[in-house]
């Protein structure tokens, strides 16, 4: 009987024991939220959006060239299509802001032009208004799997030819 009692006792001693190695320290779904958020890096996307010929890229990288290559290439087609005849020589670089939403329809939201070429070129800001407006629709930028925002500035060099 004494072997048996110290055999419960000594079960009993250890399992009390045993149960700080069990523990595992509670963090409330606030601070769980708040450090997750911490971590995330806001300026970047794990996506960019993309146009229906740029979805066979996987990188990044590559993502946003076709998607600023293809951008760009759209707005001097434009451009060029409306014969622009200009008095002097140009060589100037608009900046072009437009954010991407989360449905992926374009929005121009700045548009910084120099005052020659507004002279020269008086209906420039219409036409890439129009030719933003006449893009087919494209995928969104995702963030950890979720459509979002983005915003883009896109430095368009346009030059008179002789």
């Amino acid at each position: 009987m004494k072997v048996k009692n110290w055999l419960v006792l000594v079960v009993l001693s250890v399992s009390f024991q045993s149960c700080q190695f069990f523990e595992t320290e509670k963090i409330s779904s606030e601070i769980f939220l708040e450090d997750e958020i911490k971590s995330i890096n806001w300026k970047d996307v794990d996506q960019y959006p993309v146009f229906s010929n740029c979805e066979s890229f996987a990188e990044k990288k590559e993502q946003k060239s076709c998607f600023e290559t293809t951008l760009s290439s759209h707005l001097y087609q434009v451009i060029n299509s409306e014969n622009t005849v200009v008095t002097s020589d140009l060589n100037e670089t608009l900046i072009l802001g437009f954010l991407v939403d989360e449905n992926g329809k374009i929005a121009v939201t700045s548009m910084k032009i120099d005052s020659l070429l507004m002279v020269q070129i008086p209906l420039l800001k219409t036409s890439i208004i129009d030719a933003i407006n006449t893009l087919q629709p494209i995928a969104p930028a995702y963030k950890r799997g979720i459509p979002v925002k983005t915003t883009f500035k896109l430095p368009l060099v346009i030059k008179s030819i002789n």
